[in-house]
């Protein structure tokens, strides 16, 4: 048995909820093998990051070229990226790789506030990488953000989507657990049609991870060859349950349970 194998691109959580640690666990989790590039360490934890320390570019480089150098990636998944030289030696060096299922988590802030995306990197991210991705996954605050339209409903969504699709990406989800009208309900634009995934909400402050997970799982399923709409509708299951299920562990606000299923 051979497993699609899927690189992450992003940085590193000292506390295992969210980052590459996320992504390595979401991807994992649903059926890939995956790989990684670190971009950053971040020291963090459920209450805070406390300090950021980004990698040199060579070694950034040296990490995605050893990755590519060997295995067959049938995907990437990029995350927290922090400054403008980064995503400019990302996007130089997936370019010539031409990615078919490229998925771009536009991490810009921790869940408690700490910028994890420098604002001179915004437009190195909208220029250089949204070009090359299949798939754009910004929750409403980055929505908001890129396309400098406040989201409340989900016609705000819808065009907050088109303002973003306009940088060239092929396909945005704007994700919506943080949409005050509709709660976990996420819009897919693919340049043509809206696709509403409506979910459950759940009510819990245990969600640390969260868009890290969503994306890199719907990375693993693009990889293994599911159309985007099943891609985002299985990621968008297995999220809910992970939420469902989430770990009341550190002080601050918990992370999600990548393998809730192997619980007994």
């Amino acid at each position: 048995m051979i497993l699609k194998q899927v690189l992450t691109i992003a940085g590193s959580d000292s506390g295992g909820g969210a980052g590459i640690q996320a992504d390595i666990k979401a991807m994992s989790a649903n059926g890939v093998f995956a790989m990684s590039a670190i971009t950053a360490i971040t020291a963090q934890n459920t209450e805070e990051v406390t300090d950021v320390f980004e990698l040199p570019i060579s070694i950034i480089a040296a990490q995605i070229d050893a990755v590519f150098d060997d295995f067959d990636v049938a995907a990437v998944k990029t995350g927290m990226l922090s400054s403008a030289a980064i995503v400019e030696v990302v996007a130089r060096l997936l370019k010539p790789q031409h990615v078919t299922n490229l998925v771009v988590d536009p991490v810009m802030i921790s869940k408690t506030g700490h910028a994890l995306l420098k604002p001179a990197a915004i437009d190195a991210v909208k220029t250089q990488l949204f070009p090359l991705a299949l798939l754009v996954t910004p929750n409403i605050h980055e929505a908001q953000q890129l396309s400098g339209i406040e989201i409340k409903t989900l016609a705000d969504a819808r065009r907050a989507a088109k303002v973003i699709h306009g940088f060239g990406c092929k396909q945005v989800l704007i994700k919506g657990g943080h949409l005050s009208a509709e709660r976990a309900t996420d819009l897919l634009y693919d340049g043509r049609f809206f696709h509403v995934f409506k979910g459950e909400f759940i009510d819990t402050p245990h969600t640390h991870g969260t868009g890290c997970t969503f994306a890199s799982a719907i990375a693993a399923h693009l990889a293994r060859g599911k159309s985007m709409n099943d891609a985002v509708q299985t990621a968008k299951t297995y999220l809910t349950e992970a939420i469902r299920h989430s770990l009341a562990i550190g002080h601050g606000t918990g992370p999600t349970n990548h393998f809730y299923f192997l619980q007994s």
